[in-house]
């Protein structure tokens, strides 16, 4: 945090504060870039390029690297992410369950084109995976870290308009 000439004895944030840290928290120890990802991912729900850039630089490390990790693992995200993540199973037996009726009604709900992932306002994005590991509970949602099995299209609209509610959206 900075003092300001304006007001000396207010401290401000940085937009670095947080990464900083975290950064602290691991001990600037370049071994350790993998948790290190994942704690900043979790702090900006995202890698920015400028943030990887600061790793690299914090670590000591070429960007390329820091970049090289980022973008090989499928856990990590260079695109900003909705507050609440929606994953779709869309293995076999979910593919054959409804899967697709259960994306385009979500799409439909949410008003998302075929490019989209993410709402406008941040609060969702949508994903389709290759298995979530539920087959018997096919076609199965996860959202968040909550699963969802055997639904209907009506029944996944259902749950994200629940969430909506919380959320205070309409």
């Amino acid at each position: 945090m900075l003092a300001t000439e304006e007001t000396p004895n207010v401290a401000v944030e940085t937009p670095f504060d947080a990464l900083c840290a975290i950064l602290e928290r691991f001990e600037y120890n370049p071994t350790k870039l993998i948790p290190i990802l994942q704690a900043v991912q979790d702090e900006y729900r995202y890698l920015p390029e400028d943030v990887l850039t600061y790793v690299a630089t914090a670590l000591r490390l070429p960007p390329a690297r820091v970049y090289g990790v980022a973008s090989f693992y499928a856990h990590f995200t260079l695109e900003p992410k909705g507050k609440h993540i929606i994953r779709l199973c869309d293995g076999t037996a979910c593919h054959v369950k409804g899967t697709p009726k259960l994306l385009a009604a979500i799409r439909e709900r949410l008003d998302l084109s075929e490019a989209q992932d993410t709402t406008p306002d941040m609060l969702f994005t949508v994903e389709t995976v290759s298995c979530l590991g539920a087959c018997g509970l096919a076609p199965v949602m996860v959202i968040d870290e909550a699963v969802h099995g055997q639904l209907s299209a009506d029944d996944a609209v259902e749950i994200v308009e629940a969430i909506m509610e919380e959320e205070g959206v309409a």
